[in-house]
């Protein structure tokens, strides 16, 4: 039985979205063409909508890098809550038919429709590490599913050496119930001895090639390699099909580095999408205590982590030496602090709700609420939060062809968002 609740939303977020299947429906992770001019919602006066006061005082290095005036969505809205049967969910993806392919953290995929009604379950995957931030994670199919069926996941594969993001890809068998001919084409080396920070968020770019993120597995020893270009932990990564770097990457010719590097200097990137006017890959990732960011990610660019960051360390300490600025280095296009803990996020690129379209959406976990910002180019205009009374950790979103928003929650419920 649907439990719906009727609101008006004054709060909200954008996130990713699918690249157009059969020339009209979404795919899982990636998200449609759209030439149209970017739209931003009506911002008005309202005051921040973090109220909290940050865990540093560290000055943003331009203004509207944080904490940007509050904007409240016009339409009404209706949220509806569809099931709450999933067993940790961490993924949301769009099949071309409508429906919706789901992951869930312990090692199952999911097929439900967009009434919330569980219509196939998937097993038989490969075994996957679910203590920590571990487990099956982010799927995506690919730009041709329609003919080929196949579907593309990664996941925290348990080894001797320790665990180590896998990617690999199966087909979708003929009654929905299994993969076949499960290969894993790409594993994130190296293996760490760790159950935190997998990253892992997958996207097809227009020619059919894959963007992967990775996290940096969290601990203080193995975190300065997102820094490093011989190993493919705190990357953003270019690969084909078959798991090989994509011809032509900005580190090509560096000695030393992976070839598949596309950009760096990540910490836990949980969240990617498609700008779906400039075609360019917006990414939110996990800082320590304060200091999460959204990025336009951009080839052979270093993001900083750990050697820049607006957070602090757990204990309270400076990361580092404490900086935020440094040449060669990125700023975040904006950041939190205190966190939300940004998990998944899609652009949406409906007219459905038209003053939504060109905002990006992400869930988010700790702070229990999904985030709206709006865009103005690449800055951002303004910020907006929902569904922030219901208690739920949002692990993943997406905009189904019915131009509602999907969400999860790790507590197993799905939800619908939609005009009302």
């Amino acid at each position: 039985m649907k439990n719906h609740i009727l609101m008006h939303i004054s709060h909200a977020t954008r996130a990713l979205i699918g690249l157009m299947m059969g020339g009209a429906l979404l795919s899982c992770n990636s998200n449609s063409q759209s030439q149209n001019d970017q739209k931003t919602a009506p911002a008005d006066s309202l005051p921040p909508v973090e109220t909290k006061a940050p865990n540093s005082n560290y000055k943003p290095a331009f203004p509207g890098q944080t904490r940007v005036k509050g904007v409240k969505t016009q339409t009404p809205i209706k949220v509806e809550m569809l099931d709450s049967t999933l067993k940790f969910p961490w993924a949301i993806c769009n099949l071309p038919d409508g429906r919706l392919l789901i992951t869930e953290k312990l090692g199952t995929m999911r097929i439900e429709t967009l009434d919330g009604q569980l219509d196939k379950k998937i097993t038989g995957l490969p075994k996957v590490n679910a203590d920590g931030q571990g487990g099956l994670l982010d799927v995506n199919i690919d730009p041709d599913f329609a003919t080929n069926r196949m579907v593309y996941f990664d996941y925290a594969e348990p080894g001797a050496e320790g665990n180590v993001l896998a990617v690999a890809k199966g087909r979708l068998a003929d009654d929905e119930t299994h993969l076949e001919n499960i290969q894993v084409i790409y594993r994130a080396a190296p293996a760490w001895k760790g159950t935190l920070q997998y990253g892992s968020r997958i996207l097809f770019d227009q020619e059919g090639n894959l963007f992967v993120s990775t996290g940096e597995r969290s601990d203080k020893k193995v975190r300065v390699q997102a820094q490093q270009l011989n190993s493919a932990l705190g990357k953003v990564l270019h690969i084909t099909k078959e798991g090989k770097p994509v011809p032509g990457g900005p580190f090509v010719d560096s000695a030393g580095a992976l070839p598949e590097i596309y950009a760096y200097g990540f910490r836990n990137p949980e969240g990617m999408a498609f700008n779906p006017t400039t075609h360019e890959i917006w990414e939110v990732e996990f800082g320590p205590k304060g200091g999460d960011e959204l990025n336009v990610v951009r080839p052979g660019k270093n993001y900083g982590w750990p050697v820049i960051t607006y957070g602090r360390e757990y204990s309270g300490d400076p990361v580092g030496e404490g900086i935020q600025q440094k040449e060669g280095m990125e700023q975040p296009v904006y950041y939190w602090d205190p966190v939300i803990s940004p998990s998944g996020m899609t652009f949406y690129n409906s007219d459905t709700i038209a003053e939504w379209k060109g905002n990006i959406f992400i869930a988010c976990l700790s702070s229990s609420h999904i985030t709206r910002i709006v865009l103005n180019g690449d800055h951002v205009e303004a910020e907006e939060w929902l569904m922030q009374d219901m208690g739920q950790r949002f692990r993943a979103i997406t905009q189904a062809h019915n131009g509602a928003l999907y969400v999860v929650s790790e507590q197993g419920k799905l939800y619908k968002i939609s005009k009302k």
